[in-house]
């Protein structure tokens, strides 16, 4: 068994919901060499999330942005963590809601996902900065 691992650094994204499934691929290169496996990728940060889910249509991923901020709104009057602005808190209530990380199967070395999925960065604030992926590959050759 192989066991690859990597950091990267994610370009700054506006907040939304962004498909990152290519640049968390290319970074791993080795991926190509698993034959059978699991890819892991890991955000280092509270305020930001991934998920997996439908990499075709955008309206799907205005969609999420619209839905999550009514049910996660800002401005809440129980908020006490308000102190580095309102999308703060609620950033942190969606990330724990989607997670911090997807574990994709690997075949053939490449990910084994379903025809219209795709792996989501959330980006919950206004200015979140550069956010920090693990990535770890391992699997048979």
């Amino acid at each position: 068994m192989k066991i690859y691992q990597k950091e990267i650094q994610l370009p700054e994204f506006k907040r939304g919901y962004h498909i990152i499934t290519n640049i968390l691929v290319e970074a791993v290169p080795e991926l190509q060499t698993i034959a059978i496996g699991q890819f892991q990728a890991f955000i280092k940060h509270t305020s930001a999330s991934l998920t997996i889910n439908e990499n075709a249509d955008p309206t799907v991923r205005e969609d999420f942005e619209s839905h999550i901020n009514k049910m996660i709104p800002e401005n809440m009057p129980y908020y006490k963590h308000d102190y580095e602005g309102a999308d703060d808190m609620p950033a942190h209530i969606k990330s724990s809601m989607l997670g911090c990380q997807v574990q994709i199967p690997i075949t053939k070395g490449k990910l084994n996902l379903g025809t219209w999925q795709g792996i989501y960065l959330g980006e919950h604030r206004n200015y979140g900065g550069n956010r920090k992926i693990v990535i770890t590959v391992f699997g048979a050759e």
